[in-house]
Formats: structure tokens, C-alpha cells, sequence
């Protein structure tokens, strides 16, 4: 039937999210073929409709001056009092620890309900809250799974509400890692240097999302998004500093030579700069003393070692320098730029969900066994799940119906345990 489009593709090149363009096809105004999990829009349909229907870009969105009348709800937490309205009603319990548990609500009412409990004791919090799009987001069957419609000034205030609150929760060690679309991660940066301070910044790390798109639009591909990451305390964070794994490309760049048992290696010098007048590194060894103005990185003692062991390579001109092989690096420093991308929304549990390696690669570089992680935007629970695998306590939150369904069924299938709390109004 000749060239076709995915939802992706037609999102991209009428620049809707992927819920409209599902949203016309449940409603039948675009033509679309199913297979498997997957649309195909053949282009004479994708013509039609464009030809049947005025479309446009999604409303741009103008950002204002924050209207914010007060932090009094922030002294009112300090001053030991919470939200009188509402409380926390249990509905599910399957362990007695103190944390591992879900609440459903909306979370700005529930963390005023558990500061007691966890002021200053979440070593992490990452969030990935609603992009301030103006959207409500569906999964392919048109089930509504959250409400994306606060823009403008009305979405900033919403999250710096909550981004107080967070900072109080955070320990003298933790940080925070907020994930956002580019149309407003940066006005949402400026509200996180008011609340946490600018001095409390760390990286502004560039997430590549999906494959680069060849469309005729008169702009540059977007194909990443953003991570903001700030400490509580800068220089005091949690920082586990965990390598990233050498490439294929690395290794053959790195470790240009083959041993025949052992694989790739490169070699290294055996002495560095700076000379040694008294010390055993500035001494003879093998019938050489280090070259001028140098001095051996090892021992005497370790240099015999080395080379008894066929860890010195001689030159033929009877030069030394250490074997250094692949398999025993410790792998590369993590850059701001990761490329972790989604799966497609026919492949996943949750509109918008991330990938799990990105979240696990955050939660082993800022927290520790039994640190205490928290997200209070959770959706699928995928951070809860990447906590609980690598023994973090943990809680989640969403406001979302569609949500707690979908934390249920996947902890369930899972075996993660977890109690289940939702917020209700007092009598």
C-alpha cells in the first residue's frame, strides 16, 4: 500500500502529542490499520484527513511572572501544623515496614500528611511531573491517565508548591532530579534556583528520547528532553560516581592491541613527571634508572611483580611501559548527556513512561542501600520499582486512577510488596 506513517510521525509532523493522534483515530477521523500493538496511517489517508480537517499546532504556551501570594502553607508545615481537611486512609496492606508504600492523591496534600513522618529523611526524590502541555493523556484504548492542563504562570506555581515541600524532605545529603520537556524546562529551572538555590545546581543533563525524525518543518529535530539535578547541600550530596561501561567503539579506539589469552590491552608508562632524590622510585631497577626529571609510578618491589607476572611490555628497543587490559577498566566517568529512550506507548504500561535504566543509573549515583527515594508524580512506579530492585526504601504517589491500577498490577505481577494509602477529606 506504499509509504506509510506511525502515531509518532504524524504527532511530529502536526505537532500534537501522540494522545490526539490517537484520539482522532478512536474517533475515526484519521484511517489507521493495527498491527499487533502498533498504527499504520497509510499517506492517501493521512492526506485526507489533512485535507478534511483545519489542523494546527497545539496553543503556545506564554509564560508569566509567577503569581505566588505567600509561602504561608510552607510555615504552617514548619509551625507543626498540616492539612486539617484531609487525612491518610489505609486501603491495602501487605508488609509492616515503614515505607514502601504507594499513596493515591493529590500529593501536594499528602506530603503536608507525611512531613512529620519523613522531614529531612529522603536521601533522593526524582519526579517527572506533567509538562504544563495543556493535554489530558490517554493510552491507545482512550483510557485517561493524567491531567496535563495547568499552563502559564498556573503550572509554575503548582510545581514550586511542591518543590518547597520536596526541599523539606530532602536530608542534609539528598538531592533531587527533575525531569521536564524543553518547552519549559528552563522557566521551571528558574524556580528550582529560587527554591533550592542557584548554588545548589548540579547539571542540566539532556535526555535523547526517540530516534532523530527527518521532517520538513521549519525548525531542528527534537529528539531529547531535560533532567535537572540539585542538591540539598551542594558538595555534601550522595555521589556513588558509578562508570559507565566501555563502547565496542571505545575498547577498539582505547585498546588498539590483541593478547592472544587476555583480549584487548594498550600500554602505559611506567614513570611520571617529577624527579625522586632519596626515595626507592628514583632509584635503579632492571639496569635503568627513570628518565630525567621523572620517577617510577611503582615500587621497585612491584615493578618486578608486574613484570614476573608478563605485565611490562619491552619495547625492542628495551623500553617498559604496563599492560592495561579492557576487561579491567573501571569503565568511563557519566557525561550530562544520556541517551536512554522510550519505548513506544504501544509497549509500555503508562503514557510517558521512562526508561529503567535511566532511572536505576540515577538512584546507584545518589542514593545508598536503604536510602529512602520518593516520587510523588509516579505513575507507572517504574522509580519505585528500580528502588525496591536495588534495596532502597521508597514511596510513591500519584493522583492518577489509571495510575494506582497500573502500580498495582505490575507490582503485583512483580512480587514487589507495598501498602496502598489513600488521602481523603476528614469528616
Amino acid at each position: 500500500m506504499g509509504k506509510f506513517y506511525t502515531i509518532d510521525d504524524v504527532s511530529e509532523i502536526l505537532s500534537v502529542t501522540r494522545q490526539t493522534v490517537s484520539k482522532y483515530i478512536k474517533e475515526e477521523k484519521m484511517n489507521a490499520v493495527k498491527l499487533g500493538k502498533s498504527y499504520r496511517i497509510y499517506e492517501p489517508d493521512f492526506v485526507e484527513f489533512i485535507n478534511d480537517h483545519s489542523i494546527c499546532a497545539e496553543d503556545v504556551v506564554e509564560y508569566k511572572a509567577v503569581d505566588y501570594n505567600g509561602f504561608g502553607f510552607l510555615n504552617d508545615i514548619r509551625n507543626g501544623t498540616s492539612a486539617k481537611n484531609y487525612k491518610l486512609k489505609p486501603f491495602e496492606i501487605n508488609h509492616e515496614e515503614s515505607f514502601n508504600t504507594f499513596f493515591w492523591g493529590d500529593n501536594l496534600h499528602i506530603l503536608k500528611q507525611l512531613m512529620p513522618k519523613i522531614r529531612g529523611k529522603v536521601d533522593l526524590i526524582y519526579i517527572d511531573p506533567p509538562f504544563g502541555t495543556g493535554q489530558i493523556f490517554s493510552d491507545l484504548d482512550n483510557n485517561e491517565a493524567y491531567d496535563d492542563t495547568l499552563v502559564n504562570s498556573e503550572f509554575l506555581s503548582f510545581l514550586r508548591d511542591r518543590l518547597y515541600l520536596l526541599k523539606e524532605c530532602l536530608s542534609k545529603e539528598g538531592s533531587i532530579y527533575l525531569h521536564i520537556d524543553k518547552k519549559i524546562g528552563h522557566y521551571v529551572k528558574v524556580v528550582m534556583d529560587e527554591v533550592f538555590g542557584y548554588k545548589n545546581f548540579i547539571n542540566d543533563i539532556t535526555r535523547i528520547k526517540c530516534n532523530p525524525k527527518n521532517f520538513s518543518r521549519k525548525a531542528y529535530g527534537n529528539f531529547s528532553d531535560m533532567i535537572l539535578f540539585y542538591a540539598k547541600n551542594r558538595d555534601k550530596q550522595i555521589w556513588n560516581d558509578i562508570k559507565e561501561p566501555l563502547s565496542e567503539d571505545d575498547i577498539d579506539r582505547l585498546f588498539k592491541k590483541k593478547h592472544k589469552k587476555y583480549g584487548p590491552y594498550t600500554t602505559h608508562p611506567i614513570h611520571a613527571p617529577g624527579e625522586t632524590d632519596d626515595g626507592d622510585t628514583g632509584k635503579e631497577w632492571k639496569g635503568m634508572k627513570p628518565p630525567k626529571g621523572r620517577h617510577w609510578r611503582y615500587s621497585r618491589k612491584e615493578l618486578t611483580r608486574l613484570d614476573d607476572a608478563g605485565l611490562i611490555e619491552w619495547s625492542t628497543t628495551g623500553n617498559p611501559r604496563k599492560i592495561v587490559f579492557a576487561k579491567d577498566h573501571d569503565g568511563k566517568k557519566v557525561q550530562d548527556v544520556w541517551e536512554f529512550k522510550d519505548k513506544g506507548k504501544s509497549y509500555v504500561d503508562y503514557p510517558t513512561q521512562k526508561n529503567q535504566d535511566l532511572l536505576e543509573r540515577i538512584i546507584l549515583n545518589s542514593s545508598q542501600k536503604d536510602s529512602l527515594v520518593l516520587d510523588c508524580f509516579a505513575g507507572s512506579g517504574s522509580t519505585l520499582i528500580a528502588a525496591n530492585k536495588h534495596k532502597r526504601k521508597w514511596i510513591g504517589m500519584d493522583n492518577s486512577e489509571y495510575s494506582l491500577k497500573t502500580v498495582r498490577n505490575i507490582f503485583h505481577d512483580q512480587g514487589i510488596k507495598s501498602n496502598y494509602v489513600k488521602l481523603v477529606e476528614s469528616e
